[in-house]
Order: structure tokens, then sequence, then C-alpha cells
């Protein structure tokens, strides 16, 4: 049985199917937020979604069956559960609010794109240094914060007036929002030498130790596109060396109906 669901599960239409269905339950979880639509065609949109969750539900307890140890040991599997786990959360009692994560079922198909499956490697891959440059970037804050709050608390309280509420107008000056004229202008019309703290905070943040992210990033994902081209290397290599074996044994076998002849 395990390996009829196997090759069920590993058809090639099986996986395009899902795909396909993972699309379709986005648009109609989309339509559920449309007062028009639901009052138009509510009953069959619920119908719909119910059928579409139904087949997700079977499609996990085929892999189940399929694989019970290897299911859990692949965290994109791990990830399309919770995700159908979540819709099945009853629309009434303590966990309903829940339910509005619906809508994370389209997130399956990362795990179902290959492509995306790799981007989003990568994004992992690059998480323990991108930790050492939130670090960097934290501490930073955490000076010009303290500078900020001692130099302009008095005049400017509701920007600086806490060490938390210079840090939050010190990120809208890192997204370069309304800073000159929303906040380093005013500060200047009080302090005309504030510039010196908030230029070299903005050289230091927005374009330094951010474009570190990127840079962080970009080799992540250069290492996880080298492990997949390697792997499918490797792949095709072994899949040659099957294909010269067979080719051997077919001249040996030529060769030898030739002999008896």
């Amino acid at each position: 049985m395990k390996a009829r669901l196997n090759s069920f599960l590993s058809h090639k239409a099986f996986e395009p199917t899902i795909m396909v269905l993972i699309v379709i339950n986005a648009i109609v979880l989309a339509l559920e937020t449309s007062k028009g639509a639901m009052a138009a065609a509510g009953p069959f949109i619920t119908a719909l979604d119910k059928a579409i969750l139904a087949v997700f539900v079977a499609e996990i307890a085929l892999r189940l069956l399929a694989d019970f140890r290897g299911f859990w040991r692949d965290p994109w599997r791990i990830f399309d559960f919770a995700v159908v786990a979540i819709a099945l959360i009853p629309a009434t009692g303590a966990l309903s609010a829940l339910r509005a994560f619906r809508i994370l079922r389209v997130l399956r198909l990362v795990s179902s794109v290959p492509q995306m499956r790799r981007v989003v490697s990568g994004l992992l891959a690059a998480l323990p240094g991108m930790g050492s440059i939130v670090a960097l970037l934290g501490l930073i804050f955490f000076v010009f914060a303290v500078i900020a709050t001692k130099l302009f608390s008095a005049a400017f309280p509701e920007w600086f007036g806490s060490l938390g509420a210079s840090a939050y107008t010190l990120f809208q000056v890192m997204t370069l929002e309304s800073w000159s004229m929303g906040i380093v202008r005013p500060v200047m019309e009080v302090f005309p030498w504030a510039w010196l703290l908030f230029v070299p905070f903005i050289i230091l943040t927005a374009f330094a130790v951010l474009n570190l992210f990127i840079g962080v990033i970009v080799d992540a994902m250069q290492s996880e596109n080298a492990e997949s081209a390697h792997d499918e290397r490797e792949v095709m290599r072994n899949n040659t060396a099957d294909i010269l074996v067979e080719v051997r044994a077919l001249r040996a076998e030529v060769a030898a109906l030739k002999a008896e002849r």
C-alpha cells in the first residue's frame, strides 16, 4: 500500500494539481473578505473553501500513511501540516481568531515551487550572519538614542523624551521617511549643530549597516544555488554512470550474440 501511495503522490500531475488548488483557495479566501461576493455567492464560496480544505487534509493524511517518519523529518511538510491545522480550527470559541490565518495556506506555494523554496532556504541560511548585523545595529541605535535623549529631550519631548521615543525617532530617520523636513530641520532650528549627530547616524545605518544585510543575503543565496547546482551535477553524474553501465552491458550482450553466430 505504501508503494502505491508513494507512486500516487509522486505522479507528475499531483503537485501541479495541488498548486492550482492553492491558487484557487487564495482567490476564495480573498472573496470571503468581500461583502458583495458573499452576498451574491456566499454558500458556494464557503462550500468551495471546505472542499479544497478537505483535499488538503486528504493530502496530508496520504503523506503520513506513505512515510510517517519521513514526513516529520521534512520541515516543509511540517509547515504544510501546521497551515492546514490552523484552517481546521472551529469558527467559534477562544481560538476562532486564528482562523484569520487560513490565508497562510497560500504559503504552501513556497513548499511546492522549488525556486521559491530555494529563496526561502537562502534567507534562512543568512539568519546567523544577519544576527551579528542586528546586534551591531542595535548597539548603534542605543548609543545615538542615549545621546539624542540627553541633548533634545527638553526641547522636543514628543520625539526624544525617553530612550524608547528617541529610538523610534531614529528608526524613522534611518528609513529616510520625512527625516529632513519632519525631524532634523525642526531640531536644527533650535540646535543648529544637530546635523553633526543625524548625518553620521544616517551614513552608518541607512547606507552602511543596512547594505550589509543585502550582502549577507546575496552571499547566502549564492551558496544555496551553488549547493543546489552541485547536487544536480551529482545526480547527473550518477545517472550518466548508470547509463554507461547499461551501455557496457548491452555491448557485452551484442558481442556475445556475434560470437554465438
